[in-house]
């Protein structure tokens, strides 16, 4: 049930996200990511299943993809709402989806590490976390300059600049700070679901 619950959450807003989204090649570039997560959950979840609090919080960043898409991260109305209560310059849902880059991925990375005992100790755990995060945002921010040097049209929707110069940076140093806040905040409660079901899955290991 939990399961079918989790993907009807994850197609109901896929499917609204592909109507009339305000850029289809932008939809498409900002959707694929969190299409490729469900392409390896359905593939992997029976051999190699996830913690709950590991799919939720892949069900929420997916989401994020899905209304930066529709949207374009520099128009999601609530954010610009947001940006004229506060007199921003800049809509920031942006710096939403890059704190979430930051600490779904650590949360994940984290998972696999313990799960295959790459790691004894966890400080060095934790450093090697914080460096894959930070390898993965410089990949996709890398990826947005590609695509902006490919596509002059979809550019602008994708890498969300707004005309600040330091976004890259910016994007990067929020990446950082999702994964330590990730690795903070949310350890404890990972531990006790690993906990739980690496003894499910090997109930003589005790």
């Amino acid at each position: 049930m939990k399961e079918t619950i989790w993907l009807l959450i994850f197609l109901g807003v896929l499917i609204w996200s592909a109507i009339a989204p305000k850029d289809g090649i932008t939809w498409i570039l900002e959707a694929f990511p969190a299409l490729v997560a469900l392409l390896l959950i359905l593939l992997t979840h029976k051999r190699f299943p996830l913690t709950p609090l590991a799919y939720i919080l892949i069900l929420f960043h997916a989401c994020i993809l899905f209304v930066g898409a529709h949207y374009t991260y520099a128009e999601v109305p609530l954010f610009n709402d947001i940006q004229s209560w506060l007199g921003t310059a800049r809509n920031d849902y942006d710096k939403l989806g890059h704190l979430t880059q930051g600490f779904v991925p650590a949360i994940i990375a984290r998972e696999i590490l313990i799960r295959f005992e790459v790691f004894n100790r966890p400080a060095w755990q934790n450093f090697f976390i914080v460096c894959f995060v930070l390898a993965v945002s410089a990949s996709y921010e890398l990826l947005e300059w590609a695509t902006a040097l490919v596509s002059n049209e979809a550019a602008e929707a994708f890498l969300g600049t707004q005309g600040y110069e330091w976004d890259t940076q910016s994007d990067m140093f929020w990446a950082l700070v999702g994964s330590i806040a990730g690795l903070t905040i949310l350890s404890r409660l990972h531990q006790k679901q690993l906990d739980e079901l690496l003894n499910k899955s090997n109930p003589n290991s005790n």
